[in-house]
């Protein structure tokens, strides 16, 4: 190693006590971490493009400093869906460190990973005060009935008012009004179950009516839309 000659010249003094880590919350633990294999923990991140075009959800079940299970959520972009394909098949297997340094293509998912290695390495998880962590498996409850992602997508213009297009019921097929033209409640379409039911041998004419429902006064509108036609 070397040394400038400023350095070189310089007498030894001794530090009078060598402070290490401080300790952080994991799996219900206080730990003082060192090394990546140290960091265990499940959570959750949110990161962003350049453009800010599309964002992503990262969420990952990390044991002994492995990736032992990876939820890739996107939305806003057509490429970044490929880019979580790659991402759900890389990210398994490897380290806390090796993850953060991989190019996981879409830039949204790599902010998103940049944040839970953040988030990881300051014991701000969602497993911190949790004995043990979560299981393996953990990441697909936050997707609940159907495996879907919770999307909510909905319009507006000054002109026009608002549309409602997909809740987290799912996809909304009529928007009813009252009589001032105001949304009182909704129809919607619960793909999710909807797929369910089919691969089930329901018909699918069947399978469309069972994962139908309504929310609010739909059953008191004056009138019916199609938010996406009207």
């Amino acid at each position: 190693m070397e040394y400038a000659k400023e350095v070189s010249r310089m007498i030894t003094v001794e530090r009078c006590f060598i402070h290490g880590p401080a300790p952080i919350p994991q799996e219900g633990r206080f730990t003082t971490v060192k090394r990546v294999e140290e960091i265990s923990g499940f959570s959750h991140s949110v990161g962003t493009c350049g453009l800010k075009q599309g964002a992503c959800k990262l969420s990952l079940n990390i044991k002994e400093g492995i990736i032992q299970e990876a939820l890739i959520e996107v939305i806003g972009c057509t490429g970044m869906t490929q880019s979580a394909a790659m991402a759900a098949e890389i990210l398994p297997g490897k380290t806390l460190l090796e993850a953060l340094n991989t190019d996981l293509v879409c830039d949204a998912i790599n902010v998103a990973m940049r944040e839970y290695f953040l988030a990881m390495a300051y014991g701000r998880t969602q497993t911190a005060y949790s004995q043990g962590g979560l299981t393996i498996g953990a990441g697909l409850e936050d997707l609940g009935a159907g495996m879907r992602s919770q999307v909510g997508t909905c319009y507006g213009t000054l002109a026009k008012g608002p549309r409602y297009l997909e809740l987290t019921e799912g996809y909304i097929s009529r928007i009813a009004l009252d009589g001032k033209d105001r949304i009182i409640g909704y129809k919607y379409v619960n793909i999710g179950k909807m797929m369910e039911y089919i691969e089930d041998d329901i018909p699918a004419e069947e399978a469309l009516q069972m994962a139908t429902g309504t929310y609010g006064r739909y059953n008191e509108a004056v009138r019916v839309i199609d938010p996406r036609k009207r």
